[in-house]
């Protein structure tokens, strides 16, 4: 891989999981790295100079991208930031959390690649990589706005890849599957929902966050130059199965009939 010595980096959601491992994978080929992050006690562990942003705050991640690019031509962004507030079968689901779902995932990425793209196209291009997933792609029931939103985010990637490509700034993105990380340490762990996913995985294994941060590092260097609008599944064959079989977590939640789609 070539060296990212002479430039800077911003990684969102930097301070645990994809997003940090991301944050030190740049950092190992020399990229000047700030991470961002709601929450500023974890982002202090990690090491790297860090700010306190939320992505759903225009303000807040303008301010980060500038930050980023201080003292170095920014020249890549991973963005990392997202999750989820909304579950269960679409019949009961609560619409407040599903505008809390999409406006973390879908309107967090814009106004990151918004203000990133900005500042990467005046300093002459660099890459945008966001952090999707696999239920962008393969249906995950009940998995609520989760799925549709990162579908936002996959689907915004390649207009902003068409958009931006004649000022040098490329976006593609990145879909994990089931990555070793605090947010799904319970599926993680034996048991039915675990087993299923391992017999959807042609590689069947669990990932970890290097696994994801690898890809996000080809994307955001100059390796890539000529590929733009492009989503890698890293999910160890997943995306070309099913999506997962939740039934045992969420059955003893919502009951065997609203998991069939029966009005609550």
């Amino acid at each position: 891989m070539g060296s990212l010595e002479g430039t800077s980096a911003l990684v969102t959601g930097g301070g645990s999981g994809i997003g940090l491992a991301c944050a030190r994978r740049l950092a190992a080929d020399g990229a000047l790295v700030t991470v961002c992050g709601r929450t500023e006690a974890k982002l202090k562990e990690t090491g790297f100079r860090h700010v306190v942003a939320d992505v759903t705050d225009e303000d807040a991640i303008a301010h980060a991208v500038a930050k980023a690019g201080e003292d170095a031509p920014l020249r890549a962004v991973v963005h990392s930031a997202g999750g989820s507030t909304s579950i269960g079968p679409i019949q009961g689901l609560d619409a407040d959390a599903w505008r809390q779902t999409f406006e973390l995932n879908a309107t967090g990425t814009m106004l990151t690649l918004k203000h990133a793209a900005r500042r990467m196209a005046r300093a002459g291009g660099g890459a945008f990589v966001a952090i999707s997933s696999l239920a962008a792609s393969t249906t995950h029931r009940w998995f609520g706005a989760y799925g549709p939103s990162k579908a936002a985010v996959d689907h915004l990637v390649r207009v902003a890849a068409d958009e931006l490509g004649g000022v040098g700034v490329r976006v593609n993105g990145v879909r994990p599957g089931l990555v070793r990380t605090e947010l799904v340490a319970g599926v993680a762990d034996q048991g039915p929902v675990l087993e299923d996913y391992l017999s959807c995985m042609p590689i069947s294994r669990i990932g970890e966050p290097e696994d994801v941060a690898e890809a996000a590092r080809f994307l955001a260097g100059p390796e890539s130059s000529w590929i733009t609008g492009q989503m890698i599944d890293v999910d160890g064959g997943h995306h070309l199965r099913r999506g997962p079989d939740y039934h045992a977590i969420l059955e003893p939640v919502f009951g065997a009939g609203a998991l069939r789609g029966e009005a609550p």
